[in-house]
């Protein structure tokens, strides 16, 4: 490993349990544990696993007049989501956007009451904390708190491996976020909650002090059924949830109109809405969804069991004569017992059940669109 590699405060831990470390986003990261990748996901779906993901950054911004709603508003110059109208204790996904529409980052937001905490991706949360900043400063007070840990228990049994060590969890549904306390072996800590995830299952996402990771993460995977997970199965089980992974799926070059996440832009930030536009890339988004795309992110279900990666490029005849898109994330997808993917097409090729073909080692792969997620998801509503 490249001695320019950061460390999460889990590193140590990860490596006593035989973690497989990979770089990834400028870290040392556990890409699979001694189970294998395939185990790993299967037990997340059928039981519960954590996850480190202390790499992503985390950051408070607090408004000066100290109002939530004023941080609030001023965040929604920056991301076209209705956080003003988002309440105390619930939290919201949503999408930083560029003068073209284009997607920076995408994003957690919660209300915590007396400010708003932003979790972003590891490999974007510089350029994201500096941009929040230049822009929010003169009205909020943005706190970078990127030596937080932070890890995401996921999976049916995530509730019950959870509940002892913090009672609280019982009582909350999908996407609130408290600030609690867990208990340890050395006693409780404090704890910022979240019933949220990227797995396509019910789960918790737990942010703490660095220095209260290890004995966390501990007291979890004493739990029965709680197993570690890594990287490998992580992508796997939110690819078949048809989550997007930033720098794969969603990108500057790709608007939230074109990526199929309009559902992430609520009525109020709509055309007609009470706060309508008003965030970068604004016109070119409102007119998107007026007046439609001509190429839309689409779940893609290939026949046979070789996986279709990303980077295949898509063509609507057997022949490779028309191409039409490109697979931005694909793999095996081990609870569908398929391959699964995910890409662009052209909008005439994105109704469900369209045939298309992908270019696979001098192939043309048969694909069906089809609707995501690939899987039911489990979330406590």
């Amino acid at each position: 490993m490249s001695d320019s590699l950061q460390r999460t405060p889990l590193y140590d831990l990860n490596l006593e349990l035989g973690a497989k470390m990979v770089p990834f986003a400028g870290f040392e990261m556990p890409i699979q544990f001694p189970a294998g990748l395939m185990a790993e996901h299967l037990h997340t779906r059928e039981k519960a696993g954590l996850f480190d993901v202390s790499h992503m950054g985390q950051i408070r911004i607090a408004a000066k007049s100290g109002d939530v709603k004023d941080a609030a508003a001023a965040l929604e110059t920056l991301v076209p989501a209705d956080y003003v109208g988002l309440a105390a204790g619930r939290q919201r996904y949503g999408l930083l956007t560029n003068k073209e529409g284009g997607i920076l980052d995408d994003l957690m937001v919660a209300n915590m009451g007396h400010d708003l905490l932003v979790v972003v991706n590891a490999g974007c949360k510089v350029q994201d904390a500096d941009r929040i900043e230049a822009a929010l400063s003169d009205r909020c007070v943005v706190t970078r708190q990127f030596d937080r840990g932070l890890m995401a228990l996921q999976g049916p049994a995530a509730e019950a491996a959870l509940a002892p060590l913090c009672t609280a969890v019982k009582d909350m549904r999908f996407m609130d976020v408290i600030e609690t306390e867990l208990a340890t072996a050395t006693g409780p800590v404090k704890v910022t909650v979240s019933r949220s995830g990227y797995t396509g299952e019910d789960g918790f996402e737990i942010g703490c002090a660095g220095e209260d990771s290890e004995k966390i993460a501990r007291a979890i995977l004493a739990q029965p059924d709680v197993l570690p997970i890594g990287l490998g199965a992580r992508d796997s089980l939110r690819l078949e949830a048809g989550l997007c992974l930033y720098g794969n799926d969603i990108d500057v070059t790709t608007t939230p109109v074109e990526a199929s996440l309009g559902w992430a832009i609520q009525k109020a930030r709509r055309e007609g809405g009470s706060r309508a536009g008003g965030y970068p890339g604004a016109e070119v988004v409102l007119k998107q969804t007026r007046d439609g795309v001509s190429r839309r992110r689409v779940g893609l279900l290939a026949e046979g069991r070789a996986p279709v990666r990303a980077g295949a490029k898509l063509f609507a005849d057997a022949e490779g004569q028309k191409e039409i898109g490109v697979v931005t994330s694909g793999a095996f997808g081990p609870s569908v017992k398929a391959p699964v993917a995910m890409g662009y097409v052209a909008s005439d090729h994105a109704a469900l059940d369209t045939p298309v073909f992908a270019e696979l080692r001098g192939k043309y792969v048969p694909l069906h669109v089809r609707a995501m997620p690939f899987v039911a998801s489990g979330f406590k509503r």
